[in-house]
């Protein structure tokens, strides 16, 4: 009988589809800057404890095949290590996203996180808790917590690039982190008095009505765009150039977002290929809304579409 039973328990298994996890993630831990009296080791625990984190948690309800996993890179280089274990880090995070009939990796996020504070001895388990975000010990909680965030908008991102604002339940999932981040006096990066250019106003931008436009010009710029260059390039042109006129629409409505940075960044000589060959009319749209949008590579734009 219990011979039957295991066999039943091993076929369900077998059966039943396999959740896989999204990501195939690299964490790298630098600490070049850091003083040579701290044990090295203790990165080299951190990084390994990070990459298990990341890749061998469950992040959504959906299933993954090893093909669709996400490809990632999560960079903390760390340039200060203080007394109790506490660390501060600047957080480097990027992610792609495949083009439909072609081997090419669009970026979804390129960013630099500039303010990461927290407490790690070596050995200690990486938790994190979307029902108790702050944990027992703010300093601790606040490593998994942001890259707990980072995760959910990259999931978001990658769902807003296959289906019409598929990433809705990824970026609500990051406000309920941000409305519930570790606080400390020195914890930066979660409040919208921290700065222009942080995870609060990040998640602002993604989740207020004002940037309903965003949304959609994100789908229409990969799943209508990108994915469609291989055989329709001249609409998939113009669907990209509808993306930006959403994007410039937004734009007007709320300059100086931090949304429109987030999405250009790591973007230039992707656009600028895109519409090196188109013709000249279409180019001169295309050129006058990248040089208004993306302007701190305005010129790049004007010398790569020449």
């Amino acid at each position: 009988m219990l011979k039957r039973l295991l066999f039943f328990a091993l076929l369900v298994a077998y059966l039943l589809p396999v959740r896989a996890q999204e990501f195939q993630a690299k964490v790298v831990v630098m600490a070049n800057q850091v003083n040579t009296k701290v044990d090295r080791k203790v990165f080299n625990t951190l990084q390994s404890a990070l990459n298990t984190f990341i890749n061998n948690r469950k992040w959504s309800r959906d299933t993954y095949q090893p093909n669709e996993k996400i490809l990632c890179n999560f960079l903390i280089n760390v340039s200060e290590a203080a007394d109790g274990n506490i660390y501060r880090a600047k957080l480097t995070v990027q992610a792609a996203r495949p083009v439909y009939n072609t081997a090419y990796m669009s970026p979804l996020v390129n960013y630099i996180d500039e303010n990461l504070l927290f407490r790690y001895v070596e050995f200690q388990q990486i938790e994190f808790n979307e029902n108790r975000v702050t944990g027992n010990d703010p300093l601790v909680s606040n490593l998994p917590a942001v890259l707990a965030f980072y995760v959910n908008i990259i999931l978001g991102m990658d769902g807003d690039s296959f289906s019409l604002k598929g990433g809705d339940p990824y970026f609500v999932k990051a406000q309920n982190i941000v409305n519930n981040s570790p606080e400390s006096r020195d914890i930066l990066g979660w409040k919208a008095f921290d700065g222009q250019r942080n995870r609060y106003w990040l998640m602002e931008n993604l989740t207020s009505s004002k940037y309903t436009l965003v949304h959609d010009a994100f789908y229409g710029y990969f799943r209508l765009g990108l994915d469609q260059f291989y055989e329709k390039e001249p609409d998939a042109r113009k669907a990209v150039i509808t993306a930006l006129q959403q994007l410039n629409t937004v734009n007007g409505e709320t300059p100086n977002s931090m949304i429109l940075p987030f999405f250009f960044q790591g973007r230039t000589a992707e656009l600028s290929r895109m519409f090196k060959k188109s013709p000249p009319e279409e180019k001169s749209v295309a050129l006058d809304l990248l040089t208004r949008l993306d302007i701190s590579n305005a010129n790049t734009y004007k010398q790569e579409m020449q």
